[in-house]
């Protein structure tokens, strides 16, 4: 069964630095960076969850919720992956935990 462990704790690293920045740092493009991954990481569920679905759009919730908003996609990605299982999955997993921490380093 795949352990979706590294993209949990990737995506809680980021998510917890999200919720501690100054409104200042989340106005200049923090909760921006924030909110497009969560984003995707939550369209990316959606598919692994309902092929073939169009998925629905990550609400913006604010600034100041873009963190939980991260925590919630990823956790939602991360489990939605185990349950599939495969090795083109393994791959997916792989590469949600590159793109958030690519994200990371530019917020």
């Amino acid at each position: 069964m795949l352990d979706p462990t590294p993209l949990n704790a990737a995506v809680e690293r980021l998510a917890d630095r999200l919720r501690s920045l100054p409104h200042s740092a989340l106005q200049r493009g923090a909760a921006a960076e924030g909110l497009a991954l969560a984003r995707e990481l939550a369209r990316r569920a959606q598919l692994a969850e309902f092929p073939g679905r169009q998925p629905a759009e990550l609400p913006e919730a604010g600034v100041f919720c873009v963190g939980d908003q991260l925590a919630v996609a990823g956790n939602d990605l991360a489990e939605a992956l185990r349950l599939s299982g495969g090795a083109a999955v393994s791959e997916e997993l792989d590469e949600a935990v590159r793109l958030v921490r690519h994200t990371g380093t530019r917020i």
